[in-house]
């Protein structure tokens, strides 16, 4: 997902958009021939994610500036860890400081909070997904972050599965269809490379769901012992999902009810930034 021409895309939009007609103090204050290096230093633990966007910030800013990642994406570091440097163009490397920073501090965060997921299910077979619950514009980066905190990416958009949900079950409930044909009858006209993903609410619609043919049934908001009662309808004839009302308190029940996957929107949505900071010395 975090293809270069992503990376040149996006990075380049935040950077236009932090210095649209330039970076007016450091050329105000800053001579010319002025040469730094400059390390990004962790203030605090956590998993790195963002090497590459860290990278693009100041190699789009100017091409000259050498950058050099001292841990890779999914690495542990602790407070006070060097992660990164970077040197040339003292200019250059303010201008671009707090874009890099900004991508580098919200993914290692996202990967940081995935690694914690995830430590927190070990010894189960559930998996940790991240949702589209992502930035606007951001996904591509977000996502990679979660993977980075040994998570697993869910769909990436709507293009790529179907996936039923609440309101899309409640228009097919009032126009009168039956959910199990409906299923049967929207798979014969999907490729067979399509994955489709239903989600419940109750117990008595995982039937309906299972007749239909769907690969997945997402248990949304079930009770610890309803989503135990769920995978045992289902006996393995489907991937079973769980979301909603998952945190790190609660995870771990979840977990040990039997369910495949654990869908967690809080990767993204909630996951505070990582305090990382850029410390500037002059050649």
């Amino acid at each position: 997902m975090l293809t270069p021409t992503t990376l040149t895309r996006v990075v380049g939009a935040a950077l236009e958009e932090d210095a649209p007609w330039g970076d007016l103090t450091s050329t105000a204050l800053i001579p010319e021939e002025a040469i730094a290096t400059a390390d990004l230093v962790a203030r605090e633990p956590g998993v790195f994610s963002g090497g590459a966007a860290f990278a693009h910030a100041f190699t789009l800013t100017d091409p000259a500036l050498t950058v050099d990642l001292h841990v890779g994406d999914g690495d542990e570091f602790g407070a006070g860890d060097v992660l990164a440097s970077v040197s040339g163009s003292a200019r250059s490397i303010l201008t671009a400081e707090r874009v890099a920073l900004n991508f580098t501090q919200r993914m290692s965060g996202i990967a940081t909070v995935t690694a914690a997921y995830v430590r927190a299910v070990e010894g189960t077979t559930a998996r940790i997904a991240d949702t589209r619950k992502t930035t606007p514009g951001l996904r591509a980066f977000e996502r990679h972050a979660v993977l980075s905190g040994g998570g697993r990416n869910h769909r990436y958009s709507l293009s790529d599965a179907v996936m039923a949900k609440d309101n899309h079950l409640a228009v097919l409930t009032r126009s009168g269809a039956d959910l199990a044909t409906a299923l049967r009858e929207a798979l014969g006209r999907l490729p067979h490379t399509a994955h489709v993903v239903v989600e419940v609410d109750r117990l008595d619609q995982i039937p309906a769901v299972l007749e239909g043919g769907a690969h997945t049934v997402l248990l949304d908001n079930f009770t610890l012992e309803d989503l135990r009662e769920g995978v045992r309808l289902i006996a393995g004839r489907a991937t079973v999902e769980a979301s909603g009302g998952v945190s790190l308190e609660t995870i771990a029940d979840i977990a040990a009810t039997g369910v495949d996957v654990i869908s967690v929107g809080g990767l993204t949505h909630s996951a505070r930034a990582l305090d990382l900071g850029l410390d500037l010395r002059i050649a």
